[in-house]
C-alpha cells in the first residue's frame, strides 16, 4: 500500500514538472517600426565622423623653450605627423598628429612613447 502511494506520488510529480516547463514556453513575433530617415541620420553622422580629427597626442607641456626643442626634436625622428605649439595659459604644448580613429592614434602613440615617454592620446575640445 505504501508503495503503490510513493510510486503514485513519485509519477505525479514526475508529471507535473513536465507540464509546469511546457506551460511556460512561450512563442512570439517581434516587428520593429523605425523611420525610414533613420538610416539617413546615421549615413550622415559617419560621414561627420569621418571627417573630424577625434583624438591628438600632446609629447609636452612646459615652458617655451622646452616646447621648441621637443617639437625639434619631434620633427627629427617622426617626419609622417605635423607637431603644433599650443599655448594654453600658463603652460605651451606640442600636439602631434590628427588620427581619425582610436586606433591610429594608439599605433602612433605606441612608436612616439619610444622617444617622448610622457606623451599621452587625447580628445580636443577645438582648435
Amino acid at each position: 500500500m505504501l508503495k503503490s502511494s510513493l510510486k503514485y506520488s513519485l509519477y505525479l510529480i514526475v508529471f507535473s514538472l513536465f507540464f509546469q516547463q511546457n506551460s511556460y514556453a512561450q512563442e512570439g513575433t517581434v516587428t520593429v517600426n523605425q523611420d525610414r530617415n533613420i538610416n539617413k541620420l546615421l549615413d550622415l553622422k559617419k560621414q561627420v565622423n569621418s571627417t573630424k580629427v577625434n583624438y591628438r597626442i600632446q609629447i609636452y607641456n612646459g615652458n617655451r623653450a622646452g616646447a621648441e626643442k621637443a617639437r625639434t626634436d619631434f620633427r627629427k625622428v617622426f617626419s609622417e605627423w605635423k607637431a603644433d605649439m599650443k599655448f594654453q595659459t600658463p603652460n605651451y604644448k606640442i600636439w602631434v598628429g590628427k588620427f581619425k580613429t582610436r586606433i591610429e592614434a594608439d599605433r602612433a602613440l605606441m612608436r612616439i612613447k619610444k622617444e617622448f615617454s610622457s606623451s599621452f592620446i587625447f580628445k580636443p575640445k577645438k582648435e
